[in-house]
């Protein structure tokens, strides 16, 4: 493996340039406006991918194309299916940037730009290490499978559109994509300089409510407690959603939630959570949740309420007493494995309907969601990207779960009947989703030798 290792440590500089070239590239799937962004995005990675040696394919769809590339089989060695997405996030709220969000900006060893770590510095990680093995080797010791999306951070519609054979072109599509193991890099280590395996993840479940009262809006002062307030009905029925000690009120919605076991919690014990730490990093002067639990199994094994987003009323500068004639938000619940999407927004419909007051007239909008997942910690693959990430990063690593959710993980297990490896070079204050996005080069560079060498151990994994 020397070989490879000297040739990637080579080629630092081109690797960086090559990353910051694709984030200035404003790929944000979820407005139209930027379709035309998106694509060019796809085209760049397979430019990149013509020049690592591989032969990709642009897949068309109904909104944002998908890319894939394959390398040749290699008898009697696992197929890898490397799934990664080049779309972004929304920059917003601009202001907040100390630099433009698709101007890459090094600074202290870091990158920043929107998509940095979520996913698109991820994500090369291994097309890179994939040339490298071409440009030293001439081949891979693993059949490798790219599959690169544009909209899963706008629910990966296309994608499952392909999975369910839309786009079935002769051989259907998860026939082509079929894999021994999947490999994703769309999390985060423990901590600097603690790489980690992710074994789980939790789900999601997300609704948007809009109220409507009056047909107008009212003086507050002439019509104040004799018309229903549409914002203060929000108010109302968004407190009855969860209690003071954390606990979610929905009813059921508990029913298939599986506790934490006593080992499980005894590992997560064991990792050496620095609370003071955290609340440090995030400005906060406490931490809070569902009561008789820590910070981290509250955030990654534990179900939890959140509200996204409020609209309503007057929103300018200085008063205006105005009695709201609507009001609106969003919000979600992560869920953990075992709890079904589709029973959590049953009863979270039935529950609104149920306090719901007189007088207003309620619309409730279900986003699209998804199970959590579990992989086995004994898998041979977990082993293998053990000793590849000890090899990458000088230091073998934890075991951990994620309170993010990637709903295609669940699809590709169903569809694919294989598992996948969570394997994150990020850091959990990569700012993903907020202003100042970023992603340590030391660590895109340690994640590109750590994705050379896993190819390595995957490929004595006898399936």
């Amino acid at each position: 493996m020397q070989d490879i290792a000297n040739w990637i440590d080579g080629h630092k500089g081109e690797f960086e340039k090559a990353l910051c070239d694709w984030l200035r590239i404003p790929s944000i799937s979820t407005d139209p406006a930027f379709a035309p962004e998106v694509r060019r995005a796809a085209e760049w990675l397979m430019t990149r991918m013509s020049q690592c040696g591989l032969e990709p394919q642009l897949v068309e769809t109904n909104r944002h194309p998908i890319v894939v590339a394959s390398t040749p089989p290699v008898p009697g060695a696992p197929i890898v299916l490397v799934y990664g997405h080049y779309d972004v996030q929304p920059p917003d709220p601009l202001d907040e940037w100390a630099t433009p969000p698709f101007e890459p900006a090094i600074r202290d060893g870091k990158v920043y730009a929107r998509g940095a770590t979520d996913d698109k510095g991820q994500c090369l990680t291994h097309l890179l290490s994939a040339g490298a093995w071409l440009a030293t080797r001439g081949k891979l010791p693993v059949q490798l499978k790219f599959l690169i999306e544009g909209e899963e951070e706008c629910g990966s519609g296309s994608l499952q559109e392909l999975l369910a054979g839309k786009y079935d072109q002769g051989e259907p599509w998860t026939r082509r994509l079929a894999a021994d193991i999947i490999v994703v890099s769309d999390s985060s280590q423990y901590a600097p300089g603690k790489p980690a395996v992710t074994y789980g993840l939790r789900g999601l479940s997300y609704f948007e409510v809009r109220l409507t009262g009056p047909s107008q809006d009212l003086h507050s002062g002439m019509f104040g407690g004799a018309v229903t307030n549409p914002a203060n009905a929000l108010c109302r029925m968004l407190a009855t959603l969860i209690d003071s000690s954390g606990r979610i009120q929905v009813p059921g919605f508990y029913d298939d939630v599986v506790e934490l076991s006593a080992k499980e919690r005894a590992g997560f014990a064991a990792l050496g959570f620095d609370e003071a730490a955290f609340r440090k990093g995030l400005q906060v002067d406490a931490t809070t949740g569902e009561d008789g639990y820590t910070t981290n199994e509250r955030r990654w094994a534990r179900p939890t309420f959140d509200i996204n987003g409020l609209l309503s009323g007057y929103q300018g500068e200085g008063s205006k007493t105005v009695l709201p004639a609507k009001a609106g938000a969003k919000f979600s619940f992560r869920l953990v494995p075992n709890q079904d999407p589709a029973k959590i927004e049953a009863a979270v419909r039935k529950h609104l309907q149920s306090v719901c007051p007189p007088g207003i007239r309620m619309e409730i909008i279900a986003r699209p969601g998804a199970a959590g997942s579990m992989v086995p910690r004994d898998s041979p693959f977990m082993s293998a990207a053990g000793r590849a990430i000890e090899a990458g990063f000088g230091t073998a690593p934890v075991f951990i779960r994620s309170g993010g959710s990637i709903p295609i993980v669940n699809q590709f297990r169903s569809l694919l009947g294989c598992d996948t490896l969570l394997l994150g070079w990020g850091q959990e204050d990569d700012n993903l989703h907020s202003p100042n996005e970023k992603f340590s080069l030391a660590d895109f560079h340690r994640g590109t030798q750590t994705s050379a060498r896993l190819w390595d151990e995957l490929s004595r994994v006898k399936c």
